[in-house]
């Protein structure tokens, strides 16, 4: 397994070369690109950009509705618990990122209250997610997890970052640092079919209807999601606040194009839970040996 110094920001490690692309069988269908991954602890003055736009990604049209600057800064101030990875070296942005941040330890600074507010507005709306309302609402301690990559970037990297996030966590608490949660939120990304934007243009009225309809079955940006949604206390997806076409760049609007529709989705997990639940990550997502 990938590791890195849990409570040492300047020791680094050595991470595996992981390919891009499956084999298919064929040299002639599929070119291979090797890759050599290397996760990294968070470094404010290098990861501040890199880590604002992934969380830009990640929170999608919504993330308009926070300063995220200053979450990017709340998340680069844990320098020894969470991740990042990156391709060519420390210096360069990363590909990808997770943490956990304290909701109750950090309750009264204005991107986690707002964050907050926004979870238990959204968790309102839907049954399947009331209980996530309660439970902000309560004295229960909370870890809420961020976690975004590149879309290009393959999922085998989510097993090590989870994986070195418990024993983060772990040697933090036995320091007396704030991080013995009851619970897990993440805080993530699904999609569900749509009429494509494309097709509606030539299509015969009559079939136009029915294309809008689309599918509501739910697919997910990130593949480690289905396995922790077996795991979880409660999980759902919801409507983004903004409207689409608020400051939406050209790569959202080919979503819309393709016939995809974003929306968020929250996952909950007890934390006797987690442990398994990462394991069971692990062997959905790694790499064959």
């Amino acid at each position: 397994m990938v590791r890195k110094r849990i409570r040492d920001p300047e020791v680094l490690p050595e991470a595996p070369a992981q390919d891009a692309d499956n084999d298919s069988g064929s040299d002639d269908d599929v070119d291979m690109v090797n890759v050599e991954f290397e996760w990294f602890n968070f470094k404010p003055d290098i990861d501040f950009h890199g880590v604002k736009s992934l969380i830009r990604q990640l929170l999608d049209v919504d993330s308009q509705l926070f300063d995220v600057s200053v979450l990017a800064d709340l998340v680069l101030s844990q320098p020894t618990v969470g991740s990042t990875v990156k391709v060519d070296g420390e210096e360069t942005d990363p590909y990808a990122f997770l943490t956990v941040l304290n909701l109750r330890e950090h309750k009264d600074k204005k991107p986690i209250k707002d964050l907050t507010e926004y979870i238990i507005s959204k968790a309102k709306s839907d049954p399947t997610l009331n209980q996530i309302a309660d439970l902000l609402s309560s004295s229960a301690e909370v870890g809420l997890i961020l976690a975004e990559r590149l879309i290009n970037v393959p999922g085998e990297i989510a097993p090590p970052m989870y994986s070195m996030l418990i024993d983060e966590i772990e040697a933090a608490v036995e320091d007396k640092e704030p991080y013995e949660f009851t619970h897990y939120l993440i805080l993530s990304k699904t999609y569900h079919e749509i009429a494509s934007a494309l097709d509606q243009e030539d299509a015969p009225k009559s079939k136009k209807s029915k294309a809008n309809r689309g599918s509501k079955e739910v697919f997910y940006f990130h593949a480690e999601d289905e396995v922790l949604m077996k795991h979880s206390l409660a999980s759902g997806s919801y409507d983004y606040t903004k409207d689409e076409g608020e400051g939406m760049a050209d790569s959202k609007r080919a979503f819309s194009e393709m016939g995809v529709k974003p929306q968020g989705s929250m996952l909950l997990i007890e934390a006797a839970k987690f442990e398994g639940a990462v394991k069971a990550i692990s062997q959905y997502l790694s790499p064959p040996q």
